[in-house]
């Protein structure tokens, strides 16, 4: 209802069968209002813009950051130790399950897409990069910090150590169609911004917040694609 007021009109949910309908059905244009990765909203941004970034219970910021995990036995205890190593990423799409890491090894001078062996996860999960881990089926894995403890029940105790933290990046955007109208883009972001905490759309979306965001915010994202 409260976006709704801020359009003048009503607002119907659009759902894809996945991320490519998606991304395509934002570059066209049919959808007014999108929630999306970091990397996706990039790659859209020539036609929608951000008004909004989502804070995460787990960081409390608006912006989230990647883990390197392996096991305690492997011998890789820094960056240096990644080359030539089999590792199994969440997704190339994902920002705090491969480009946080991609950025950090390469300040150590790690180009990982052709200084190691990257696999991606089943279905995207970071549940299947800990398990992959966990049973020694690649030499390290990259997830978010968040989801270190995703797949305890499931693996040893122990089996999975944390190598390194990674660079902090933009979290999920809220964008709109660059056309829509000035000061709706301001009530909306306005909205957003000051939606209470035990609000269902941020609990269905599993955040605690939004924070206003520029399209700049995720320049960090474009250095990496490039």
């Amino acid at each position: 209802k409260k976006l709704a007021k801020a359009m003048g009109h009503s607002v119907t949910a659009v759902y894809k069968d996945n991320p490519d309908q998606y991304e395509a059905a934002l570059i066209r244009g049919d959808i007014v209002i999108g929630y999306e990765n970091p990397l996706m909203y990039v790659n859209v941004s020539s036609m929608h813009q951000v008004l909004a970034t989502a804070v995460h219970p787990n960081t409390g910021a608006p912006r989230s950051r990647g883990i390197i995990i392996t096991r305690p036995e492997s011998g890789i205890t820094k960056a240096e130790h990644l080359e030539g190593k089999d590792i199994m990423i969440v997704s190339k799409r994902s920002a705090s399950g491969y480009l946080s890491q991609k950025k950090t090894l390469k300040e150590h001078g790690i180009h990982v897409d052709w200084d190691c062996r990257l696999t991606e996860a089943a279905e995207n999960r970071a549940e299947n990069v800990l398990l992959a881990v966990s049973l020694a089926e690649v030499d390290a894995g990259f997830i978010d910090e968040a989801s270190l403890h995703k797949a305890d029940r499931y693996i040893v105790p122990g089996s999975v150590v944390v190598v390194m933290k990674t660079a902090t990046l933009p979290n999920w955007a809220l964008s709109v169609r660059r056309e829509m109208p000035i000061d709706q883009k301001k009530d909306l972001k306005d909205i957003l911004t000051k939606l209470p905490q035990d609000d269902p759309t941020l609990k269905a979306l599993n955040i605690i917040a939004f924070k206003a965001a520029e399209d700049g915010d995720y320049d960090v994202i474009r250095s990496l694609i490039e």
